[in-house]
């Protein structure tokens, strides 16, 4: 699986984001402007130990990616609150991306035009705007993690200092 973040402006959320990518085997992709330097405190401190075992790559803008990820073509879903359809209503590949936009104002209308088919949203509450970023990518990630049964993740834990009853 692969996240992109367009122009994320907020050094928490991105780290936290980073965070689950890791745990989950998932690529990050931020395209630029940042709203941060990928050095930031914030950023770190979210990410925990984990940012530096993250697979991420930086691009320039949307054409940037596009140019360098050809085969994301009918693989690329828009999570958006404008979307016309929710998020567990598509069936993701294996190697799929889920794109986010900024914080502060979503993924461009200009972008989602283009790719309505691919437009997703988390319903909510009317009259809410949306979901903090992180939690957002959390829901569509793990939904398009289960529909492929969890690939290379284990689905058991154990106890640390007890054990489960047989």
């Amino acid at each position: 699986m692969n996240i992109v973040l367009l122009e994320p402006e907020m050094p928490a959320n991105t780290g936290n984001i980073g965070r689950t990518c890791v745990c989950t085997g998932t690529r990050l992709h931020l395209i630029e402007p940042l709203g941060f330097q990928l050095t930031d405190k914030m950023l770190k401190r979210a990410g925990l130990d984990y940012w530096p075992d993250l697979d991420v790559t930086v691009y320039t803008n949307f054409e940037d990616f596009l140019r360098k990820n050809p085969e994301c073509e009918g693989k690329l879903y828009f999570a958006t609150t404008k979307a016309r359809r929710a998020y567990s209503e598509v069936k993701y590949e294996e190697d799929s991306y889920i794109m986010f936009g900024k914080e502060s104002a979503g993924i461009p209308e200009e972008i989602l035009v283009k790719y309505e088919p691919y437009c997703v949203r988390i319903p909510m509450a009317p009259g809410v705007r949306s979901l903090n970023l992180a939690n957002s990518a959390a829901i569509v990630l793990y939904e398009a993690l289960r529909q492929q049964e969890f690939p290379g993740l284990e689905q058991t834990g154990q106890l640390h200092r007890l054990k489960w009853e047989e």
